[in-house]
């Protein structure tokens, strides 16, 4: 074989070994890209939905399932105070988590029976345990309670809540969560519970507050620090608007 056919053979093997190994290092660069943006895409906050606007994943769910009754009522019950989102109510969990842990959570308060599957997830995320108050006499609950009187503006009547004093002791730093948030009085009446043990009420988690009720104002004209999930704006004509600036949250 003549030296000419032998260079062009040599040429050919080095074009071909050097395609090679450029298609591999093209495969290698979109391989570690690939698992680069997921794991950065796995670290963003998975509430956030990308659209026309950002909408998180709560408020995606109000609109979808969500509905206004007369009122200003909104009914949620088929993910979140009846028949329940587990899926949602982790993320949820993980979500006050991640607001409350410079807070050094060492309780969560909650009052039976919609705040306690958002509770349970937040306590989970914290590695703490959950309490939930008692609306209703129980027969293994009659004495050693703190109770305090909780107001309702819908049925025009106090209820007593109540905890037993096993629970929360002084020292304690107690994370109280409600599924709702309108007047504020569940709230005010879970502070007064957790002050009674001589714990602090380290902050108030809401899963949805109408924000075109006094509730939220109140408690945070009271130096709660207070972390709504969803803000409902308004209700007008049947419509569910949220607070624009809580949009970007979770």
């Amino acid at each position: 074989m003549s030296s000419l056919a032998i260079h062009l053979l040599n040429e050919l093997f080095l074009t071909r070994k050097s395609l090679f190994l450029l298609e591999f290092y093209l495969n290698w660069l979109f391989a570690s890209f690939f698992i680069f943006y997921m794991k950065n895409k796995s670290k963003k906050r998975r509430f956030h939905i990308k659209g026309a606007h950002e909408m998180n994943a709560l408020q995606k769910k109000i609109l979808d399932h969500g509905t206004v009754l007369p009122g200003n009522v909104l009914k949620v019950d088929s993910f979140l105070n009846h028949q329940i989102d587990p899926h949602l109510m982790k993320v949820i969990g993980e979500e006050f988590a991640e607001r409350f842990k410079d807070k050094n959570i060492t309780k969560v308060l909650t009052l039976e029976s919609s705040g306690i599957a958002p509770s349970v997830m937040a306590g989970i995320a914290l590695d703490v345990p959950v309490i939930f108050a008692r609306k209703r006499k129980s027969l293994t609950l009659v004495d050693n309670l703190y109770t305090a009187e909780v107001y309702s503006y819908t049925k025009q009547t106090s209820n007593e809540i109540s905890i037993s004093k096993d629970y929360i002791h002084e020292g304690d730093h107690v994370l109280i969560i409600d599924d709702f948030l309108a007047n504020g009085q569940a709230a005010l009446g879970l502070v007064d519970l957790v002050k009674q043990t001589g714990a602090h009420p380290s902050g108030i988690g809401i899963v949805i507050e109408k924000g075109f009720q006094d509730g939220g104002k109140m408690l945070r004209e009271k130096g709660f620090h207070v972390e709504s999930l969803a803000i409902v704006e308004s209700l007008d004509n049947g419509q569910v608007t949220f607070k624009q600036e809580d949009s970007q949250s979770l």
